[in-house]
């Protein structure tokens, strides 16, 4: 009653009956998108309790709305109030944790004083930037200090953009904490102390110590002397280091038992090779291999603890599979990535990745470029599957 007193403002609204759903599924969605509120009816704007004569319907109604006009559906919580005249009224207790809401055809409000309006455009952006969750890669590295940073490849990416991005600060003092946190978003205050995040310790982090505090970082290489895990093991290393580190370190494992070409050669060598005691070395196209173990590297999800990102390589294919939650994603994204329809879980760690200042030569065309190139080059279709929270990819040689 203290509320109703004070009258209308942002967070409350007086109803002296529920007599237009629509309406007040507008109301519902202007209050959660401004913060939250309340939706008092049985009061009249003159502040006068009326009362209701079906309090527990408006109730119902009131649940009704909110699971089935609302989206997302909103959790209600409703207080009848009796006072000693008999009079009921009803009280809508509003949140808005999970902002953006629109009603069920698709509009989006906001209130501002007494009144609710539609959210113009730079609003409505405002409010998809603010339910936009922490990802992953941006949480501070357990255990991980600015001393853990390799400076001359951090430095060496900085210079790149010395005059436009960067130019603020004075790069004969090397303000490494600095520039992590505040030019590049790679590091967090945590309790007055600078630590790098997931993403910043990966790209950037010392090769010995990257796997010391990230050990699922890893990659687990292995050739097996056949075409199934059941072959002999012929090679068995754990590849480790920052990102720039595992990107030159898995290509030079899969060079070491495959031949890469940029293009078709007329004839392979060991093609003439008849019932020799050994398969020939397996052939692929140079930028299907390195544009699968790019995308394995920064594409993973960095949450999942227990799944490992293996390379195994057989005598006709090469196999990588990676952590990737599968709720969400199968089957309906698994087909949309094939057209280039983008799924990227480390948004800021793929961008540096594949930034030239970063200082590596990436294929480009990205997942579809490597199922057309390595159709095109082997005459078979690379397989791509998504289950128990693995996402797999296999290239066939030729």
């Amino acid at each position: 009653m203290r509320l109703v007193r004070g009258g209308e403002d942002t967070f409350l609204e007086l109803k002296v009956k529920l007599s237009n759903p629509e309406k007040i599924a507008q109301g519902i969605v202007a209050l959660a998108n401004t913060g939250g509120g309340c939706i008092v009816f049985g009061v009249n704007d003159q502040l006068r309790v009326e009362g209701l004569e079906d309090a527990d319907n408006v109730q119902e109604e009131l649940v009704r709305i909110c699971r089935e006009q609302i989206m997302p559906p909103l959790v209600p919580y409703i207080d009848c109030l009796a006072f000693d005249n008999g009079r009921r009224i009803v009280a809508l207790d509003i949140d808005g944790k999970r902002r953006p809401y629109r009603t069920r055809d698709g509009r989006y409000y906001i209130r501002i004083g007494a009144e609710k309006r539609e959210a113009t455009r730079e609003e409505l952006s405002d409010l998809f930037d603010e339910s936009r969750p922490v990802r992953y890669e941006n949480v501070p590295a357990l255990g991980a200090k600015i001393a853990d940073i390799d400076e001359a490849p951090l430095w060496s990416f900085i210079r790149e953009f010395t005059g436009d991005a960067f130019g603020e600060a004075n790069a004969a003092v090397y303000p490494t904490a600095e520039v992590l946190e505040r030019d590049l978003l790679l590091a967090t205050n945590s309790g007055g102390e600078i630590v790098p995040t997931v993403a910043g310790l990966l790209l950037f982090g010392r090769n010995e110590v990257v796997p010391e505090l990230l050990p699922r970082s890893c990659i687990t290489a292995k050739r097996y002397a056949g075409d199934t895990t059941q072959a002999p093991e012929i090679e068995h290393v754990q590849l480790v280091g920052n990102l720039y580190s595992l990107y030159e370190s898995a290509l030079r494992f899969i060079a070491r038992y495959c031949d890469l070409w940029d293009a078709r050669p007329r004839s392979f060598p060991g093609a003439d090779a008849g019932e020799a005691p050994v398969v020939a070395r397996a052939n692929y196209h140079r930028g299907a291999v390195n544009e699968a173990v790019a995308n394995a590297i920064t594409h993973r999800d960095l949450a999942l603890r227990d799944q490992p990102t293996r390379l195994l390589i057989f005598d006709r294919s090469i196999e990588i599979s990676n952590p990737r939650r599968t709720a969400g994603f199968a089957p309906v994204m698994q087909k949309a990535i094939r057209y280039g329809v983008p799924q990227c879980l480390n948004p800021q760690l793929a961008a540096i990745f594949a930034n030239p200042a970063y200082g590596l030569t990436l294929p480009h065309g990205g997942l579809p470029m490597l199922l057309r190139d390595s159709r095109l080059f082997s005459g078979r279709r690379s397989e791509l599957h998504a289950f128990n929270d693995e996402f797999r990819v296999r290239l066939y040689g030729a």
